[in-house]
């Protein structure tokens, strides 16, 4: 049985007042000629970055080319499971699972 996470969701504020943050389910395809958000693949995020995977390059990469595509800043956008695998989950400040959706490729 697969149990992929919600494509974006809404995490929960750990504390009353806290900004708005959300998780974003993603395929990243390091290595590709170009840096961008393909669209979907499945119930992920297909993310495309030049950079290779390793030594945690093409996770800056993700977190730059996600944090550029949602308008808010690098700082915002951390890789928080799946730090060796395609399959990764990032983690947005700033922003709600509603605004994400509009600015995705979804």
């Amino acid at each position: 049985m697969n149990h992929s996470p919600p494509l974006i969701e809404d995490e929960p504020a750990a504390e009353k007042g806290a900004p708005p943050a959300i998780r974003i389910a993603l395929k990243v395809v390091p290595g590709s000629r170009k840096d961008e958000v393909a669209g979907l693949l499945g119930t992920r995020l297909k993310v495309k970055v030049a950079a290779p995977p390793e030594d945690g390059k093409a996770n800056k990469a993700v977190c730059r080319v996600l944090a550029e595509h949602l308008g808010v800043s690098p700082r915002a956008v951390s890789i928080i499971a799946g730090h060796t695998s395609a399959e990764k989950i990032a983690r947005v400040e700033g922003l709600t699972a509603r605004d994400a959706s509009s600015l995705l490729p979804l």
